[in-house]
Order: structure tokens, then sequence, then C-alpha cells
């Protein structure tokens, strides 16, 4: 595909546009200006943050300047959620969070050229230009451009409204500083289109109006699907379901088995929108899943792809040996001490100190039910430790077995695996 929309479109990464005929002919007549920004309310964004990440790397790609917001401003105030009020964050947490998410996002984009991309990526703070203002001119000069009555109609600030809580005028506020950054991009860089997920487009469409009612300019705003869940759940850290793209957030070991189990649902969904595999790639994972579903190809490539993407393609060789190697299809004595941990972090376990006999670790890491099942299970041969299978009930866990100092990996059967901690 050369339209880059119609690439978007077919990826599944529009919901909404603003027109989408003008929004066409001006990608086709560019190269715009695009923005989108990201509040620095957690520390890491999350996959579901990703999805506009990506959508500017492949306008990036197309030739295209984007432009990558993090909000030192709008991150101190909070988008207002429909169901209760944000609790504020210190100025220090904030912009911890903001140098955090500006070393983040460098991998995703090119800022130097280095890719041969026709513009570098610029990264800005929305906290440079709306901490000098003060609330005089911020009230004269953006807030006499809205009308209350039309505010009000927002989802979010109308679901707020007809509850008890109510919703305090700080975050009522909210839009008109991100219409302030629209406002401030089309007039500092020339952007002319924002990007933000579907239940952005009301703060969107606000920044569109100020720029036509300040500058007499007509401006576009495009919005993707949120993703959700099987559950139709949003992907969130307030959802409690957040899967981080920094490593010390969600291990990579971690994130590739995410991506690893995701139903066939849902897969082709999200190779379409994260991964630069082709139409006719993606249709044969999808014949795949179709056909022969028990081998998980889509789900493999998925899994690869995004962890090779986020983490780089070292990590995504480690995680892919580490899952392996606990199966049975690999050496665990290979894994380095980090990827070991991490593959190791939520497989049931107990601590066990060095000497304990190996009927008294099957038993205490939940493998068995009583050193009799223990020894059974060790006369059939389905008890290895660390890979090597076990023909003794007699043997002790020595200082040996246990990885990199740390863990031993039992395995009773062909899946049932336990770690047994170093105490």
């Amino acid at each position: 595909m050369t339209d880059i929309l119609d690439e978007l479109q077919w990826r599944g990464a529009v919901a909404q546009t603003t027109d989408e005929a003008a929004l066409r002919q001006a990608l086709a007549d560019g190269p715009i200006t695009v923005y989108c920004g990201f509040d620095p309310t957690a520390p890491s964004l999350h996959f579901g943050n990703f999805v506009q990440l990506v959508a500017l790397r492949r306008l990036q790609r197309a030739g295209h300047r984007v432009i990558c917001l993090v909000g030192g401003s709008t991150g101190l105030i909070g988008d207002p959620k429909p169901t209760s009020e944000r609790q504020l964050r210190t100025k220090e947490h904030t912009a911890q969070n903001v140098a955090r998410i500006k070393e983040l996002v460098q991998p995703f984009l090119d800022f130097d050229g280095s890719s041969g991309v026709d513009h570098p990526a610029i990264l800005v703070d929305n906290l440079d230009w709306t901490a000098p203002m003060s609330a005089l001119d911020f009230l004269r000069d953006v807030g006499k451009h809205f009308r209350v009555n039309q505010m009000i109609r927002k989802d979010a600030i109308s679901a707020r409204l007809e509850s008890q809580e109510g919703i305090s005028y700080t975050e009522f506020s909210y839009q008109l500083l991100q219409a302030l950054d629209y406002l401030e991009l089309y007039r500092a860089h020339g952007c002319t289109l924002q990007l933000g997920g579907s239940d952005q487009w009301g703060n969107l469409t606000a920044g569109v109006d100020l720029i036509h009612r300040a500058e007499g300019a007509s401006v576009h705003a495009l919005t993707s699907p949120l993703l959700t869940d099987s559950h139709g759940v949003k992907y969130g850290k307030s959802e409690g379901n957040a899967i981080w793209l920094s490593a010390d957030m969600t291990s990579p070991y971690a994130f590739y088995q995410y991506f690893l189990n995701v139903e066939d649902a849902s897969v082709v969904k999200l190779l379409k929108v994260f991964t630069d595999r082709s139409q006719e790639e993606i249709a044969e994972l999808e014949r795949l899943v179709d056909e022969e579903p028990f081998r998980r190809a889509a789900q493999r490539a998925l899994a690869a792809d995004m962890t090779t993407l986020v983490h780089g393609a070292e990590a995504t060789a480690s995680v892919q040996a580490a899952s392996e190697a606990l199966f049975g299809k690999g050496d665990l004595s290979a894994l380095d001490e980090s990827t070991l941990i991490d593959a190791t972090a939520e497989l049931p376990g107990a601590d066990i100190p060095v000497g304990t006999g190996v009927l008294d670790a099957l038993v205490a890491t939940g493998l068995v039910d009583s050193k009799k099942a223990a020894r059974r299970a060790i006369a059939e041969g389905a008890v290895s430790v660390n890979g090597a299978k076990l023909g003794d009930d007699a043997v002790t866990l020595g200082p040996g077995d246990y990885l990199h100092g740390r863990v031993a990996i039992l395995r009773r059967g062909r899946k049932n695996l336990a770690a047994a901690r170093l105490v």
C-alpha cells in the first residue's frame, strides 16, 4: 500500500477522523506534521499507548514529520476519568516519570535521521510553554475560545457531572491544556494532525476547534480504537492489566509470554496493529489460526515481533531460549541469570535450602502431595532437576543444582514445573 491512511485503516488503527477526505488529501500532498501526546502518569508507557507510538512510527516512515509530546504539565493535572477524580502527583514525581518516558520513546522513532527517514522526529514537553504562562494569560488567550455548554458535553465530563462526586475545576480544565498543546505545535511547527485513542476524541476536537478560532485554520484529528482484552476491558494501568514497555516493570520474558498466550480471536488484530508484516504474511498466519491453531504460529510471530520491537533481538533470543529450556527443549544452565529469574518468577515453588532431599523438595514446591507420590513419580521416570531426569529418590539438592546460585527447576511430567529457590 502506498497510501498511509489506507494502511492505517487496514491495520485497524483508525476509529475516527475529523474529515477523512481532507486528511487523505493532506497526507497525499504532504509531508504534514503530526503529533501525539503521552502523559507521564506512570514511570512507563504500556502497550495500550504503544498503538499511538507505532502509528507515529508508520507516519514517519511514510515521509511525514512526527512530534512526540510528553505531558510534563498535563501530567500534573490528569485527564478526567469517567468514574472518579485522579490523585494528583507531586511535581518531583511527575518530572521523574517525564524523564523515564522521554528515554523510553527514543528507540521507536528516528530522532536523528540515522535510519534514512526524510524528517527526524521531535521530542517536546508541554511544561516548556505552559509553565511560563500566567493564569490571566491562560484565561484570556485560551479560555475565551471555549464555551462551557460545549465542554460539558464531552463524555468523561458529562459522566462525572452526573455522578455524586462531580468534577473539580482542575480536571474540567484539562481539555483546555491539551488544546493549547495543539495550538502551540501548530504555531511552532506547522502541526496539522493530532493522534490519540478513541477515548480522547473530545480532547482532540477541542484542539481542532481552538486552532480554528484562534488562527482561522483547519486541522485534523485521528483516533485509534481502544485495545481491549477478551472481556472487553481496556488495557491500562487503571484497570490493573497493563503490559508495560519498560523492562523493569514487565520483564522481556513476561512480555513475550503474554503475547505468546494471546487468544486466537485477538492475535490477527494485534499482528495488524503492531507488526510490520505484510497483508500476505498476516493472511497466511490467519489461515494457520483457522486450520492449525495448535501450532500457535500467529502467536509465536506476534510474540517475537513485539519483543524484538520493544526490547531488541537479543532479548527476544534469550526469552525464546528460556521458554524452550523450561519445557525440556534447551539447556537451562545456558540461560543468563536475569532471564532465568524472570522466567521462573511466576512458577509455583518454595524456599528450599541446600541439602534438602528431592522428595521433600517435590512436596514443598507442590509438584506432588506426598513423599509416596514423589517416589512413584521418580520411579516412573517423570521427575527431572534442571532438565536432568532423576532415577534415585535419595538425591539431595546440592549447591551446584541451584543455577546462578539462585534456583533449581523441578519438573514432574511434561508440563508441571516448580522453582526450588535457594534460601
